[in-house]
């Protein structure tokens, strides 16, 4: 099955009440979504002929959580950056990094660039991963290189900029989809969604299974996606 969407982005939300509800420790709710919840849904996507999923799994704010949490967050990076990220590359998927890693330990770092290495060449999917990434810094960031680069000022363009974005190379998200019940986007990809459908959900990410996917993508194809022009004529 094809879907016009080519990317779509995730706001994991959720985690820790889920692990709440059930009595434990809130690491266990980022535990189970990293070893039960991404991999079906970046098989979905697959099956769907979606070549580009985002998933947003730490942002520049989460440092301010206690620190046992983060703690745990980290070494869920670690592991996710073995195995998981292994099975992934075995399964065709390019894998792509958000957001600034230079906070992140320097076995952290080293493990995710590896990734990024041995999976360069596949093809079937990109799946990128925002770690330390708020769509403020991001921008920061992207100003930062150009003046770096030195571009005159009356040559930076949209596509000047976009290019110095983390996401350079990927196109703008189709669908942004945020669980846990929040409705607002917290600075996730500002510059690229403009013209994202948003589709907000209460249920908890580690319980956002494939079906649950499709729920979101039946929605967004009720959407009527004018991008400042005319609606588009519906088939009958």
């Amino acid at each position: 099955m094809d879907t016009p969407i080519k990317h779509i982005a995730i706001m994991m939300d959720g985690n820790r009440r889920w692990a709440r509800a059930r009595g434990l420790n809130p690491v266990k709710g980022h535990q189970f979504a990293a070893n039960h919840t991404i991999e079906p849904l970046i098989e979905k996507c697959v099956d769907l002929g979606i070549p580009y999923v985002t998933f947003w799994a730490f942002s520049t704010e989460n440092w301010k959580r206690e620190e046992k949490e983060v703690k745990g967050i980290l070494e869920i990076f670690r592991l996710a950056f073995g195995t998981l990220a292994l099975r992934f590359i075995k399964r065709g998927a390019k894998l792509n990094l958000l957001g600034d890693m230079s906070r992140f330990p320097e076995d952290i770092s080293k493990k995710s660039l590896d990734m990024l290495t041995r999976s360069a060449n596949n093809n079937k999917i990109t799946v990128s991963f925002a770690l330390n990434y708020g769509g403020r810094d991001e921008i920061v960031r992207a100003v930062k290189k150009i003046i770096t680069d030195k571009i005159p000022a009356d040559q930076i363009t949209e596509e000047v900029f976009s290019s110095h974005l983390d996401t350079e190379g990927i196109p703008d998200p189709d669908l942004i989809i945020r669980t846990g019940g929040e409705q607002r986007t917290s600075g996730y990809l500002p510059w690229q969604s403009v013209y994202s459908e948003l589709y907000f959900t209460p249920t908890l990410f580690p319980d956002f299974t494939p079906d649950k996917l499709m729920e979101a993508i039946d929605d967004f194809a009720k959407r009527d996606r004018r991008f400042g022009g005319d609606s588009t004529p519906k088939a009958k």
